[in-house]
């Protein structure tokens, strides 16, 4: 799926999914990386809150709810 390369996590629709290529925020990074989100790992989005924001996304064998201001700065590639 070529659609995905270089694609923000919070681009994507629920059902689709993704592989971490990088981070955009440092500081966010680091956040995310100390809950699962790590270069490399496999990422779903699984829906979003009634209003569109928080989203709700499966990264290493566990949900996560994340914003989608910090899930703008995870970069996905396929």
């Amino acid at each position: 799926m070529e659609s995905l390369k270089n694609m923000k996590l919070s681009q994507l629709k629920p059902g689709q999914t993704g592989i971490i290529k990088e981070f955009t925020d440092l500081e966010m990074s680091i956040k995310l990386m100390e809950m699962g989100c790590l270069p490399g790992e496999s990422i779903c989005v699984e829906r979003f809150a009634p209003l569109g924001d928080p989203m709700a996304i499966t990264v290493s064998g566990y949900q996560l709810s994340l914003r989608k201001l910090e899930a703008s700065t995870i970069i996905l590639h396929k």
